[in-house]
């Protein structure tokens, strides 16, 4: 294929519409915009997004993010990490261990375990959430959550 050989897939291009060209041709005199009013007056259209002198949308919606106030306090931690803390710890994590090896920052509240990496190691995990997935891989471990 040639470049001079190129040419636009059948129907993707559409002939201009030529208004005002008499009524024979099917758009003229008022050329579609029907009979008086803003619209059919040249230039004369409202702002793209206004309602009618109703608040836009674009107004009434806020223009910050969203930052979850629980977020900060909340944190997760691999099985990879779990199985490591459990060597440490002597095969027993709490929210204390977890903390004291900065594996979460010292503000959260509450961890959860997910299913990331394997365990190979029993671990008897004491107040801390798990995920169904890591819940069946400890207990496949022989460790148990309480």
């Amino acid at each position: 294929m040639k470049l001079n050989d190129m040419q636009p897939a059948p129907g993707s291009k559409k002939v201009r519409l030529r208004v005002g060209r008499g009524a024979s041709a099917g758009q003229g005199k008022t050329c579609g915009r029907g009979v008086k009013g803003q619209r059919a007056r040249k230039g004369g259209y409202h702002k793209v997004g206004f309602e009618g002198g109703q608040m836009p949308l674009q107004r009434r919606l806020p223009k910050m993010g969203f930052r979850s106030h629980v977020k900060p306090t909340r944190g997760e931690i691999t099985l990879d990490t779990l199985g490591a803390l459990a060597a440490k710890g002597g095969g027993s994590v709490d929210l204390a261990a977890v903390k004291a090896a900065s594996a979460v920052p010292n503000g959260v509240a509450k961890v959860k375990i997910i299913l990331s990496g394997k365990i190979s190691t029993a671990v008897t995990v004491k107040g801390l959430l798990a995920t169904k997935g890591a819940r069946a891989a400890i207990e496949a471990a022989g460790g148990r959550i309480e």
